[in-house]
């Protein structure tokens, strides 16, 4: 069975997740390093961790499995899943693939870089309601292409 993990720490999409997850019967692990408020529904856990820095990313690379999906934006945890087989979008619904991280990652050490110069200033774009659209769209072509592959 395929499980949704939210990376959840500023995650503007957990209700699109539980809507999409509810819809197919999914179960959802909420991961954050605080308490967060999950929906009542046995199919969603909430799963507070403490400890070190990354210890949500850790326990999401723990625990997903092939065919699994992350909900993430941050890029070197959605290296590490898709290093184990899982699919990963974003909030803003772009998808996470072998071919595309790379790129990713190296264009999110040269942003860290240009903000260290101080050559650029300012965060990412405002998320909009396009973004929320294309993210459902996106987690929906995800879990049908993992449930295809199950069969």
């Amino acid at each position: 069975m395929i499980t949704l993990y939210v990376d959840a720490d500023a995650c503007p999409v957990k209700d699109e997740v539980y809507r999409v997850a509810r819809r197919y019967r999914l179960p959802v692990r909420v991961v954050a390093n605080s308490r967060l408020r999950v929906p009542v529904d046995p199919l969603f856990q909430m799963v507070m961790v403490t400890g070190h820095f990354d210890a949500a990313d850790d326990w999401i690379v723990e625990h997903i499995e092939a065919g699994d999906i992350a909900v993430t934006a941050d890029i070197p945890l959605a290296a590490r899943c898709l290093a184990k087989g899982a699919r990963v979008l974003d909030a803003k619904g772009r998808v996470f693939s072998d071919e595309s991280i790379g790129d990713a990652l190296a264009s999110r050490e040269l942003m860290a870089y240009l903000r260290d110069l101080g050559d650029i200033g300012g965060g990412p774009p405002p998320f909009e309601g396009r973004d929320r659209s294309r993210f459902l769209q996106r987690l929906d072509d995800l879990i049908q292409a993992s449930l295809k592959s199950l069969r």
